[in-house]
């Protein structure tokens, strides 16, 4: 399968954010998502992968299965420790990030710089909203903090905003503007059409989508979900296994001084669905 993308500036470096990895279905379309990314002119891989085990957390087997399969960097959100043996991954490895507004002494790290195969830093961030979400501490005040670390030469900057409302991360893209490249938004697994450049140069969306099984409700069975809403019957809910698709974004960004250029969306089904 190849995905096409718009040629992009020699002098840029475009990066991907795949959107909320979902169960086995969204681990097999993640890592089979990442050469046809590569072919298509992609620098540098993101994944948020919280939703990887069983749709809650992530392994560390898992963790093991998207680097050997390409993803440079790895992001989370409110169910990074749903899984305890990720903690031991959080604790050595230098390209997985805890959301920054957690707790200092939560296992992790609050950012990361990776390098594209042409020698260009990138600083990645993940920021948990507080609108209908566990308590946190305050995202802006942590994005100040984290971006007062990151060392000046690294212009290229991404934050995955990880939030259940919209306002809580067009808040962010705002704030941030001018002083990130792009604020790209997770958590509630619909893409939204709302990617564009802000007026400081930060390439922004609500919502990357959902890597993972779309004949479902956000990744799950669809019967069990109704049979709860409609019964209060408590039900399991597993991951759903049919209409497997890559929901992704990505933007272009200068590396000189880490303004975007372009952003797109991208989505498209398993090869043989």
């Amino acid at each position: 399968m190849r995905v096409e993308l718009p040629e992009k500036n020699s002098g840029h470096v475009r990066i991907v954010l795949i959107g909320d990895i979902v169960g086995k279905p969204g681990m097999t379309a993640a890592c089979a998502a990442v050469p046809i990314f590569r072919e298509a002119g992609c620098d540098l891989i993101v994944a948020n992968a919280e939703n990887a085990a069983d749709g809650a957390g992530l392994t560390q087997k898992q963790y093991h299965q998207l680097v050997a399969a390409g993803v440079d960097a790895i992001t989370l959100g409110d169910h990074i420790y749903k899984k305890r043996e990720i903690e031991k991954v959080l604790r050595n490895q230098t390209n997985i990030v805890k959301p920054a507004n957690f707790p200092a002494k939560a296992p992790g790290n609050d950012h990361c710089v990776v390098t594209t195969k042409g020698g260009v830093p990138v600083a990645v961030m993940s920021l948990l909203g507080r609108v209908f979400m566990r308590p946190v501490n305050c995202p802006f005040e942590a994005a100040d903090r984290v971006l007062a670390a990151i060392p000046e030469e690294v212009k290229i900057r991404l934050v995955d905003m990880h939030a259940e409302a919209t306002s809580d991360k067009q808040a962010m893209g705002y704030y941030l503007d001018g002083r990130v490249s792009a604020v790209l938004g997770t958590h509630t697994h619909v893409p939204t059409a709302d990617e564009h450049l802000l007026p400081g140069g930060t390439a922004f969306q609500c919502d990357v989508g959902m890597t993972g099984p779309y004949r479902s409700i956000l990744g799950r069975e669809i019967e069990p979900v109704l049979r709860t809403t409609l019964t209060f019957d408590p039900n399991m809910f597993h991951v759903a296994t049919e209409d497997v698709r890559v929901s992704a974004t990505w933007f272009d960004a200068d590396p000189f001084d880490g303004t975007a250029k372009r952003i797109g969306r991208s989505r498209f089904p398993l090869q043989g669905e």
